[in-house]
């Protein structure tokens, strides 16, 4: 199992989070999802060997999202999860490992949306948080979810590696 480094930015300056709280959580998840080799066999980091993987997740407002959702994706609206990985990403080729460190991307959350699609699911905001960042995360190790199949693997994921934090598993 590698060393997981989570590296939090909370660049919405009206909402309050515990960055501690959120980066070892998201640690918790990150670690379920690797410790599953069914997933890693699959992911982009299969055939790989490293010690350490980074990534980032940055907490900004719906306008942020908008913004970038605009630019990267010709959509305008916001959205509650942008993920740029840049390793699953790169050409085979182009994929670097430094020092046994992979660099993942990174994974931009929308706090307001969370909040609203909290309140629009009945769940709580935490349960929605680290549903969305399991999200972020599989994309990360390069999954999608463009076919049926494929999407109800990453809302099980989801579910299971959520789960993991309320102690449920």
């Amino acid at each position: 199992m590698p060393k997981i480094n989570v590296f939090i930015e909370n660049i919405y300056a009206d909402f309050n989070l515990n960055d501690v709280l959120v980066q070892n959580n998201a640690i918790k998840i990150a670690n379920y999802i690797f410790d599953d080799e069914n997933i890693m066999s699959e992911s982009c980091l299969a055939g790989y060997n490293y010690k350490t993987v980074d990534f980032d997740i940055v907490f900004v407002n719906n306008e942020e999202i908008q913004r970038i959702n605009k630019e990267y994706r010709k959509k305008d609206s916001p959205t509650d999860v942008i993920t740029f990985a840049m390793f699953a990403d790169s050409k085979e080729d182009e994929r670097f490992i430094l020092e046994g460190s992979i660099s993942l991307g990174e994974i931009i959350v929308s706090l307001d949306k969370i909040k609203e699609q909290s309140e629009e699911n009945f769940v709580s905001f935490n349960d929605e948080l680290y549903f969305i960042i399991s999200h972020g995360i599989l994309h990360l190790l390069g999954f999608d979810h463009l076919t049926q199949q494929d999407y109800e693997f990453m809302v099980e994921t989801q579910n299971k590696a959520k789960a993991v934090i309320n102690d449920k598993i």
